[in-house]
């Protein structure tokens, strides 16, 4: 029966392209039109009633454990494939019972108090750090990249994207600026060495606290930047400007207006903040359910709808907001591809599944954002209208030439 309802899913799905696929029984199928492009083995007899049960989830699962054979181990050729033959938009049907679950539980598995956050952020930036050393640049900026140029190294585009952040901030010296979710502090340790401000980054993780903390005195900012291990729901005090870089995707929909509120009551009275965060070019739905049991427990990617719901219910002003398309595609082509290279030295760390699984959340994060409706949103936002000049030619002027000089250096 399952084999039949998972054929039967595969020969409406499967449009553009073609694929053999071989079942656990030794029969196989070919889907699409043409000649088969990939040839897939089942050696799992359950996978195909998972398949037909949680296909997402399924689908990880069977590659990370060796029981989905992809012929030549093409996974990028082939989730590009699968992605491009997917519908455009992940809405419940009565064919997708899960979908339909995973809906109905969205609000539930996006409910982060604040030791259920520490937790989720354990499970992903607590692993060792040699292992993000691996496929990051030598700051470890764990975020999306600003590409100005095709040809820019990973490097050049984490500095352009530091470099966009301070702009955006319109930092002065003396400042005193709030980093909310400061990874391993590269950019609070970028804005204090390149505009004389004063930062105070705050992460839930172990690891990357302790980084955070030494670099900063070995590189000589131990009074200017400081960071603590803390939730922003927690923090008191004002400040001039605050940043928060790939931290927003792990709030949870039920939190959004207690963050806004936060960043409002945080922000002095002519304040400017920056929420960079990976959102989604569609309408609401929810996180696949092999990334948030794998990879983000308690994530989310926000529809700009939901994201602003909280902004206008907590009286700040949207000062600007842009939209970056493919330069997460494009920062991901770069992971992978370091990963990829250092391979051998992630399976000393951890072991050959834990590379399955790591290479299958990059290859699908990157095809998400080239394939699919993924994008980041940059929202600047302020207590006052006049916090900012009324048009962006502050982007582009002088302030954008020493934005370009910082980068290149």
């Amino acid at each position: 029966m399952w084999v039949r309802l998972l054929d039967h899913r595969l020969r409406q799905m499967i449009v553009q392209g073609a694929m053999r696929l071989w079942y656990p029984d030794a029969s196989y199928q070919d889907y699409g039109s043409g000649p088969p492009r990939y040839t897939v083995h089942m050696t799992d007899p359950s996978l195909p009633r998972r398949l037909v049960m949680n296909p997402e989830l399924a689908l990880g699962e069977a590659y990370t454990d060796g029981t989905l054979l992809i012929e030549g181990d093409d996974l990028y050729g082939f989730m590009d494939f699968i992605i491009r033959n997917l519908p455009a938009t992940r809405a419940p049907t009565w064919d997708r019972p899960d979908l339909i679950i995973q809906h109905a539980l969205r609000k539930v598995q996006q409910f982060n108090p604040m030791r259920r956050s520490r937790h989720n952020v354990a499970h992903h930036y607590d692993l060792s750090g040699k292992l993000y050393d691996l496929f990051l640049d030598a700051d470890r900026q764990y975020s999306c990249a600003y590409f100005r140029h095709s040809s820019d190294t990973l490097e050049q585009a984490q500095q352009q994207k530091k470099a966009h952040i301070a702009a955006k901030l319109r930092l002065q010296r003396g400042m005193r600026v709030l980093d909310i979710g400061c990874g391993w502090g590269g950019l609070a340790i970028s804005l204090a060495r390149d505009h004389g401000v004063s930062v105070h980054g705050i992460t839930l993780s172990q690891e990357q606290y302790a980084y955070a903390t030494a670099r900063a005195k070995r590189e000589g900012f131990a009074g200017q930047v400081t960071f603590a291990l803390a939730d922003y729901r927690e923090l008191g005090g004002t400040y001039d400007r605050i940043v928060s870089v790939g931290m927003f995707e792990h709030v949870g929909v039920p939190q959004y207006r207690t963050f806004f509120r936060r960043v409002r009551e945080l922000l002095t009275e002519d304040g400017v903040a920056l929420i960079h965060s990976i959102g989604r070019a569609a309408p609401p739905s929810s996180t696949g359910p092999w990334i948030r049991k794998y990879i983000f427990p308690g994530g989310y990617v926000p529809a700009l709808s939901e994201l602003m719901n909280g902004v206008e219910r907590e009286d700040l002003w949207p000062t600007d907001i842009e939209v970056w398309r493919l330069h997460y595609a494009e920062t991901l082509r770069h992971w992978l591809a370091r990963f990829e290279a250092n391979e051998g030295a992630a399976r000393a760390l951890y072991d050959e599944r834990f590379c399955r699984m790591w290479r299958f959340y990059l290859v699908t994060s990157e095809l998400t954002f080239r394939a699919g409706r993924q994008v980041v949103f940059q929202v600047q936002l302020a207590r006052r209208q006049d916090a900012v000049p009324l048009t962006r030619d502050y982007l582009y002027s002088g302030d954008q030439a020493d934005s370009e000089r910082l980068a290149a250096e």
